[in-house]
This record gives structure tokens, sequence and C-alpha cells, in this order.
């Protein structure tokens, strides 16, 4: 996400009283803070389901400000996922030192630790340097241990959000999307993907450019925002991530994804030698084909569910973003390829 330098006073960007309140509770802690009503607002560019904002204090003596990230629900987005859920995540994320903490919440949203860090860019994605750093990254958060029960849970997501599109969708709109036949997709998928020996971890779900940030002294990475997270199959969660590189959401037409950027077969396959590799033991050649296979399989998954998310997000979600667009860039992409994916 990239700071918009906007004015604090900008009316557009004034916080309710609820948020102020809370952001004084937070820095009335901190003594170097010369005045907790002081506060600098920052709009932080794009987010698809919140409102984010960076928030800043002076401190005495020139030093340098106190930050903190407000993250504003938005409305009607809980039909994704369970706040509270996502909260426990957080938190434990938190204890397994992952990620921002959390620092207080309120009606609405939440208070975290500003992480001295940068948000990648789409171009970073691509970038070799970076991507292995993801990817280690990546096999470390699959490897942590969750609540929750460990199984892939993309199917159910697929079907409750299948029937939340059905519930809110148009007949115009449900034709359109042919969101009669989806069910059958997805017993398909089901059926070709699952195996009893796939590797289950917790994955994010979510792993665009935005979602992760680098410390650019100590080169680490910071996997960040758990709304989605969950148990599935690592396959899916890589294969969302790839499909990921194909978007940047800070363009003039951020709903527009260019899929001539989806990583090569070599790419692909150099990212899943470093992830199975970065545990220490070297992976075996059909280890990494056997995955590189299912992780192009489950893109098909990654199509249906960010397809279904556009069309409910376009009903209940206020943020200006071509919802309707998106989800059908997505489907179009399943059509185009599950034939040749799937054989």
């Amino acid at each position: 996400m990239v700071a918009d330098k906007k004015d604090v006073e900008n009316k557009e960007y004034r916080l309710p009283r609820e948020v102020k309140d809370a952001l004084q509770a937070v820095a009335s802690e901190w003594e170097d803070v010369i005045d907790s009503k002081a506060l600098q607002v920052i709009p932080l560019k794009g987010a698809m389901t919140n409102e984010v904002f960076q928030i800043k204090w002076p401190t005495r003596a020139g030093g340098p400000s106190r930050k903190v990230v407000v993250r504003i629900y938005g409305e009607g987005v809980d039909i994704f996922f369970d706040r509270e859920d996502e909260i426990r995540t957080f938190e434990s994320m938190s204890r397994h030192g992952q990620g921002p903490l959390l620092l207080e919440r309120f009606r609405n949203g939440r208070i975290e630790e500003f992480i001295c860090a940068r948000t990648l860019s789409a171009c970073d994605l691509r970038d070799p340097e970076i991507s292995v750093r993801i990817a280690a990254k990546m096999k470390e958060f699959h490897n942590l241990e969750m609540s929750g029960e460990k199984k892939a849970w993309v199917w159910d997501r697929l079907r409750n959000w299948l029937s939340a599109c059905k519930r809110l969708a148009s007949p115009v709109e449900a034709k359109s999307f042919g969101l009669d036949v989806i069910e059958e997709e997805i017993m398909l998928l089901q059926k070709q993907l699952s195996r009893g020996d796939e590797h289950i971890g917790f994955c994010h779900n979510d792993l665009q450019y935005g979602n992760i940030m680098i410390d650019e002294e100590t080169r680490s990475i910071t996997i960040i925002d758990y709304e989605y997270a969950s148990y599935n199959p690592i396959a899916y969660d890589i294969a969302n991530h790839f499909c990921e590189m194909a978007a940047d959401y800070h363009t003039e037409t951020p709903h527009i994804l260019d899929y001539s950027k989806y990583p090569g077969v070599e790419e692909r396959r150099h990212f899943l030698q470093i992830y199975l590799s970065s545990s220490g033991e070297k992976p075996s050649d059909t280890e990494v084909e056997t995955l590189l296979e299912d992780v192009e399989k489950y893109t098909l998954a990654s199509h249906l569910v960010w397809g279904l998310w556009g069309i409910i997000s376009e009903h209940v979600n206020e943020i200006d973003f071509d919802y309707m667009e998106y989800a059908r860039q997505r489907f179009q992409q399943y059509w185009l390829t599950k034939g040749r994916l799937l054989g």
C-alpha cells in the first residue's frame, strides 16, 4: 500500500470520534509524544476490503515520529470471514513472532503496530532476490501450528461464497457469470485436485504484493493481513501467489489483470525449489515436479475463489474498484486454462 500525501484536514479523511479516542489512548502511553491529539492521518492505497491509514505523532526534541496503522473494516465484508477469528489469528501470529502487534481495538476496526518496512510493489514479486525470500517465508508460514481443523478449507469457502453470490446477484449477473454451473465445477476440481497425501499447511490465502513487506536493511520479509488465512493445501496458497503476479492495484485501472506477467515454468520451478529446500533438506526432482503440477491445477481454484469474491464485493463493498470486471477476468482465465490443466 502506498501513502497518499493528501492533507490531514481533507474532510474525506477525517476519522470517526471512536477511532480518534482509541488512537489517543494508544499515544498517551508514549511519554515522548508531545500531544496525543496532534495526529497526522495518511491514507494508504491498495486495500480492497478495509480502509487503511498510517497515523503519525510528533515527538519531543525533534525525534522520529511515533507511528501506527489503523484499519477500518469495510461495510458488509463480514460475509467473507469472521472478524473474531481474524483477531485470534492476528494475536496468535504475534505470539509466533509474525507480523505486527495488536495495540487496540474499536467497534469496526483495530490499531496495529507500525512496521518499519516497505510494502512491496507489483514488480517486486518478479524480482529474483525478493521472490527467493518470499518462497522461504511462505514455507515458514505454512509450518506454523495454529488453531483450526487441518483440512482443505478452500472447498467450503467456494461453496459458501457461491451461495452468497446466488443470493446477491441479479438474474442477469447470474446468467452472465454462469453461476448455475459453478457448483459442478467446484465438485470437479475437488475430485481432481484432492489427494490423501497432499500437504496441508496454515495458508495466507491472499498473498498479493500489498500483503508482503520487506525491511530494506535486513531484507527480511513480513507477511501481513490475515483476514482470509486458514488451513489449506499449500499448493493452493502458492498458486494464488503466482496468480497475483498478473495484478497491479496501483494503476489507473487497478482491476485489470495482465496474465502475460504470470511466471514462466522455470521461474515457478525455481520458486518451488527454494520453498522446499528452505527447511534444510534438498528436495528430489520428483517432489519439485509434483508440486509444480499441483500448483498449476490449483490456479483454477484461485480463479473461482476470487471470481466469486468479486461478484459479492460489487454488492457489499463501497471501495472504488471495478469488482465485476475483475470477477469476469478471473472466470475467463478459469475457462481458458481448465482444459489444458485438467487434461
